[in-house]
């Protein structure tokens, strides 16, 4: 039912989401222009801006939420979020320093820049690891939150020093990219988020037994059999792997992998087999409500997504790590 829920509520979203901009399409207008019997303005508008905008949303909010859905089971920590971590900071820089030397921004090949953010989430991720890893104790949680957040800080002061650098022109590019906008508006980049996402969500799927074992704790894990720390570099690369593919194409949008899993969570309970499919149509729903609430706030400019998103998770982060010290 709560499946069925965020399906009817994303298909909502969704149709508000295409009537949203300067140019309104009624109701009828839309559907007509779904079917091929719209005018020329009309299917540029739906199929050429809107649309792809649309899809990326909610590829998007599908690949954070369960990202950050896998970080907090092999972490075992409420806090875990692919940005609050870092890895979206370390998958933003890489893709920052392409922007900032490539020779124009509208000439980037596109379907480099996941493998790009990946490069640079799995390098973070790594050394967020190797620095959070304790000979005889494992993968400590609280010291990764720390050690994630301290990285994340260091990225993003590197992140600020190189903007420095660049031209009127391309500072407005990343300033709109680092604050969680969702650039890439067209087929291109939907095709180039889209492999990332067929592949590694299915994948996590399949997981979501390893991920009900490592809940369990260390011990326990090794008890039963499952090795331990192979399942969880496994699980962390495909966080990682979401995660960065996703930073591609959106920019800088936080909170998304730790609100999503918390909501689902509190519907479904901690059973990874539901909770991964709903953290996602969560997280799809957070993102294209978000991206539509900023599109229509200020017509005709609008607000970066990852701001509206901040407007929900940074007081709920207070709330989680508040609940956490009591």
């Amino acid at each position: 039912m709560v499946l069925a829920i965020f399906s009817i509520s994303i298909l909502i979203a969704f149709t508000l989401s295409t009537n949203t901009g300067f140019i309104k399409l009624s109701p009828m207008e839309l559907i007509h222009t779904l079917f091929g019997m719209g005018t020329k303005k009309q299917s540029l508008i739906l199929f050429d801006f809107r649309l792809p905008r649309i899809v990326i949303s909610v590829l998007i909010g599908a690949g954070l939420a369960v990202s950050g859905c896998i970080l907090q089971g092999i972490s075992r920590n409420s806090l875990a979020d692919p940005g609050i971590l870092g890895i979206n900071a370390g998958a933003g820089l890489t893709v920052m320093l392409f922007i900032s030397f490539y020779p124009t921004t509208n000439a980037a090949p596109v379907f480099l820049l996941p493998i790009l953010a990946l490069i640079g989430a799995g390098l973070t991720a790594a050394l967020i690891y190797v620095l959070a890893y304790k000979k005889h104790q494992g993968l400590l949680p609280l010291r990764m939150i720390l050690t994630g957040v301290a990285v994340a800080a260091g990225i993003s002061a590197a992140t600020i020093v190189l903007t420095l650098r660049l031209s009127p022109d391309k500072y407005q590019v990343v300033a709109t990219w680092m604050a969680g906008s969702i650039w890439g508006t067209n087929w291109k980049f939907v095709l180039a988020l889209l492999p990332w996402i067929l592949v590694l969500l299915p994948f996590a799927f399949y997981k979501s037994r390893v991920l009900n074992t490592l809940n369990l704790g260390d011990q326990i894990a090794t008890g039963l059999g499952a090795p331990v720390e192979k399942e969880r570099l496994v699980l962390l690369a495909v966080a990682v792997g979401l995660a960065g593919s996703c930073v591609a194409v959106s920019g800088g949008i936080g909170f998304v992998g730790l609100v999503a899993p918390h909501l689902a969570r509190s519907l479904v309970g901690s059973r990874h087999q539901i909770l991964l499919p709903t953290a996602a149509l969560a997280g799809s729903l957070l993102v294209i409500t978000a991206d539509t609430i900023g599109r229509w706030i200020l017509q005709p400019s609008e607000v970066p997504t990852g701001i509206v998103v901040a407007v929900v998770g940074a007081p709920y982060f207070l709330y989680l790590l508040a609940r956490t010290k009591s």
